[in-house]
């Protein structure tokens, strides 16, 4: 007997054997129980999570030789041809290879006539968004009202390229894409049932490739099957899908946390011998991104993410999220670009930049009065690492507090409430800090709490800290930062108007300076 590959070996003959489209084949189910059957049916979702199957499923149930209902008989003939593929009454047709409106009324003009064997005429019309829209306007009133004997089962993935006028005329059932685990599952039952020797790793990694669609995962087992000579390891599967183990995608976020750009790029020229798919890597960084920046918040969620617990301590939250939005706006470069490990290199260097550097504090140079868009130098960190005689560990005056909060082990968002603050009085074991009004949203427990472990780290014992929210009597370092760079950009945009080359083009050219495009140096 000829081979029959996995994905029509194991396509389901009944309702009971399909998984993951509870919600489709419960209505069904009831449909036909109740004999409420409509004219015309909708099945929508993407490739391979079963819209052809339940179609045919559907048919055969209207036709078995036992009466209609939700348990075809699969052994009368009517239910023999329909899983054969050869029952008459059972019209099948690819939208996409007979689109024409001269095909369409062909196919219409059969309607009327009763079956020639079953109790129903069925249509079955596959990727229906493919028809032209001569051909959907031919297809409108027979759809609205068919004979009785006809019933239309249309399948799309592209459900949105339908007419509503098609759309309203059906019962519409939206199938899922499949998760993960249920993938998996069904693919350790297969592999038993076949006597094949399967490591759970290897079934992982063929769920996870899937994509949701089942029968692209049955396609992928028969091709790991062929590879792997009736075995189905995690080796094997990795090195036919161009994937690469866990632990090496794991290692580009310690190399990150640690700021090694050499060891980066060294890292990335291993993986590199191992021809992996650099689209896939890139999925596998962002995931554990995901999961880190989860850990982060609610620490349980790394239980049983091998790895992730150190990391939650390296990089700071702000980065996670850096590093998450680089990678997912950078997806299409990895995609579309003709040498996709140049791309990939040039998202890690990407997050590797755009962190801290090395041997400063994060955040330094960024800090920004709330409400002002407008850049920021780097003289306010500059002018406090100068200072030789910074604030002392025993006191702390009213003036130091600006040198202070770029010395303190905070950044981020953290480092924004620190400077939008001035101190109000420090005693024995308690700070008191007045926030400015226009910063007020940023007065949250979490940094609060951040804050208060910064001053607790650099003071070396533990303290009290209170924020108050009201006008502040001086000027804070988020206030002169920002009114330093509005006078920096006013200097520039003089500078610029006062220029004779600049001038003389507007005097020739009719020329003007374009607004928002002037910047300073600095």
């Amino acid at each position: 007997m000829a081979y029959l590959v996995l994905a029509r070996k194991w396509r389901p003959r009944k309702f009971s054997e399909l998984v993951g489209q509870d919600h489709v084949v419960r209505a069904l189910i009831n449909a036909l129980d109740r004999d409420q059957l409509h004219h015309a049916y909708l099945f929508t979702g993407t490739r391979g999570v079963g819209k052809t199957t339940i179609a045919r499923i559907f048919a055969k149930a209207l036709n078995c030789e036992q009466g209609v209902a939700s348990t075809p008989c699969g052994e009368c003939t009517s239910c023999q041809e329909i899983d054969e593929g050869r029952f008459i009454d059972l019209i099948e047709v690819d939208a996409a290879s007979n689109r024409k409106v001269e095909e369409t009324r062909e196919l219409l003009d059969n309607v009327p006539y009763s079956p020639a064997r079953g109790r129903y005429k069925v249509y079955l019309i596959d990727e229906i968004h493919m028809l032209s829209k001569h051909s959907f306007n031919a297809l409108l009133k027979t759809l609205e009202e068919p004979p009785p004997h006809v019933k239309f089962l249309l399948a799309t993935t592209e459900p949105q390229k339908l007419p509503i006028t098609v759309i309203s005329r059906c019962l519409q059932f939206n199938l899922k894409r499949l998760p993960v685990a249920l993938i998996e599952e069904r693919l350790k039952l297969i592999a038993k049932e076949e006597k094949i020797q399967a490591e759970t790793s290897g079934l992982r990694l063929l769920a996870e490739a899937a994509d949701g669609s089942m029968r692209d995962a049955l396609s992928l087992m028969d091709q790991v099957i062929a590879f792997g000579d009736d075995d189905i390891t995690e080796a094997d599967t990795r090195l036919m899908l161009g994937t690469i183990p866990r632990e090496q995608v794991l290692k580009l976020l310690y190399l990150l946390a640690n700021k090694d750009g050499p060891g980066l790029l060294a890292h990335i020229a291993g993986m590199d011998e191992l021809a992996p798919d650099y689209r896939g890597v890139l999925d596998e960084l962002l995931g554990l991104l995901k999961t880190l920046a989860l850990a982060q918040v609610v620490p349980e969620a790394a239980a049983g993410a091998e790895g992730i617990a150190e990391l939650t301590g390296l990089i700071a939250p702000e980065d996670v999220q850096l590093f998450y939005d680089i990678g997912v706006k950078g997806r299409v470069s990895v995609e579309q670009l003709p040498d996709p490990r140049a791309a990939f290199e040039m998202l890690m260097v990407r997050m590797l930049v755009f962190s801290p550097a090395a041997g400063t504090e994060p955040g330094d140079g960024q800090i920004m009065p709330v409400g002002d868009s407008s850049t920021i130098g780097s003289a306010g960190k500059t002018s406090a690492h100068k200072e030789s005689a910074g604030p002392e560990k025993g006191g702390l005056a009213h003036e130091e507090w600006a040198a202070l909060v770029v010395k303190l082990p905070i950044s981020g968002a953290t480092r924004q409430l620190a400077a939008n603050c001035e101190l109000e009085r420090r005693e024995e074991g308690a700070v008191w800090l007045r926030l400015a009004p226009e910063a007020a949203s940023m007065l949250t427990d979490q940094l609060k709490k951040r804050l208060r472990k910064g001053l607790a780290d650099y003071f070396e014992h533990d303290l009290r800290l209170h924020i108050e929210t009201g006008e502040t009597r001086s000027e804070t370092l988020a206030g002169r930062k920002g009114r330093e760079a509005i006078e920096r950009q006013r200097a520039a945009e003089r500078s610029i108007a006062s220029d004779p080359n600049i001038q003389a083009m507007q005097d020739a050219f009719g020329a003007s300076v374009q607004d928002g495009s002037v910047q300073p140096l600095d």
